[in-house]
C-alpha cells in the first residue's frame, strides 16, 4: 500500500462573476484530477472578488442548498476525488447584514465531509488603506480537522485553515490534538503587501514546526475590483521544503502529502512529543 496522497491547489484570479469563476475554477479541478491528484483545495472567495465587500452579502447561500454548493458537490462527485472548496459566504439566519466566510470539504462521492467558519477575521489600516472583515462577516469559533482516505486504502487526516489564520499558530496546534493532522489546507486572497512580507515564511513556520504537510490555494493576480492579490499557491513538506509553487495568475500546483517521510522526520525529531506547555 503506498503511503502518499497526490493533492493539487488551485491558484485563480476571481472576477465579480460568480458563473465565470465557477467556470473556471471547474477547468482547473479538471486539470488537477487529469494530473492524478486526489485531494484538490480551491482559494478563499473562489467563486466571487467583488467590487465591494457586501457583494458576497448578495450571494450568501443557505446552508445545504444554491448552486455554489451543487457546484463544488457535483464537481468531487464528477472527478472522483476530494474537493476543499475554498470559501463562500453562508447566510446566517435572523442577520441579513453578516454572513460566515465557509470553507466545505467534500467527498469523492460528492457529500459533505466537512464546514469550516473561518475564525480569524482580518483587519488592516496602515492610515492609507483600510479593510475590516467583521463588517460583513461572522467569525467562527471551532477548529476543524477530518479524515479521508486515498484510493489506495491510505488515511490522512486533514486540518481547515482560512487566509488570515495563518497568523494564530494556536490554531494549528489545536488542530494536532488530541490526533496529529497530517496535511494543513489553507485557502487565502492574501494582500499583495502582507504576501510579499510574510505569506511563505508563515506558511512554512506551520509545517515545520507541527511536521505536517501544508497545502495552500490562492488568490493570485489584479482582480476587475482593482485589489492585487499575492498568490503563490504552495505544497511544502514536513520539513519545510516546498515542492512547488504558483507566482501569480490562474494554475494548479501539484504535490505530495508522504506519510513515510512525515514518519521520518517526526521519528527523527521528535519536537512534537517534547512539547511541555
Amino acid at each position: 500500500m503506498t503511503s502518499s496522497l497526490a493533492v493539487a491547489a488551485v491558484q485563480m484570479v476571481s472576477s465579480p462573476d460568480v458563473a465565470d469563476n465557477l467556470v473556471r475554477a471547474g477547468r482547473l479541478i479538471a486539470q488537477a484530477a487529469a494530473a492524478g491528484a486526489e485531494l484538490v483545495a480551491l482559494p478563499e472567495y473562489f467563486c466571487l472578488m467583488g467590487h465591494k465587500d457586501r457583494d458576497k452579502l448578495a450571494i450568501a447561500e443557505p446552508a445545504g442548498d444554491g448552486p455554489i454548493q451543487a457546484a463544488l458537490a457535483g464537481w468531487a462527485a464528477q472527478h472522483g476525488i476530494w474537493l476543499v472548496g475554498g470559501t463562500l459566504p453562508l447566510r446566517i439566519a435572523g442577520d441579513p447584514d453578516h454572513a460566515s466566510n465557509t470553507c466545505l470539504a467534500y467527498a469523492p462521492d460528492g457529500s459533505l465531509a466537512a464546514r469550516y467558519d473561518k475564525i480569524h477575521l482580518f483587519r488592516y489600516d496602515d492610515g492609507e488603506r483600510r479593510y475590516d472583515e467583521a463588517a460583513t462577516l461572522c467569525a467562527g469559533s471551532q477548529p476543524v480537522a477530518f479524515d479521508i482516505r486515498s484510493r489506495a486504502g491510505t488515511s490522512v487526516r486533514v486540518g481547515l485553515s482560512t487566509c488570515y489564520d495563518l497568523r494564530f499558530p494556536e490554531l494549528y496546534r489545536a488542530l494536532m490534538s488530541p490526533q496529529s493532522c497530517d496535511l494543513f489546507v489553507m485557502g487565502a486572497a492574501f494582500t499583495w503587501p502582507t504576501g510579499q512580507a510574510h505569506w511563505d515564511v508563515l506558511l512554512r513556520a506551520r509545517a515545520i514546526e507541527n511536521q505536517c504537510h501544508v497545502l495552500a490555494s490562492a488568490q493570485g493576480g489584479t482582480h476587475a475590483n482593482g485589489r492585487r492579490t499575492w498568490g503563490h499557491s504552495l505544497v511544502i513538506d514536513p520539513w519545510g521544503v516546498v515542492q512547488a509553487v504558483q507566482p501569480e495568475g490562474e494554475g494548479v500546483v501539484m504535490g505530495q502529502v508522504d506519510l513515510a517521510r512525515q514518519g521520518d522526520v517526526r521519528r527523527q525529531l521528535p519536537a512534537l512529543a517534547h512539547r511541555v506547555m
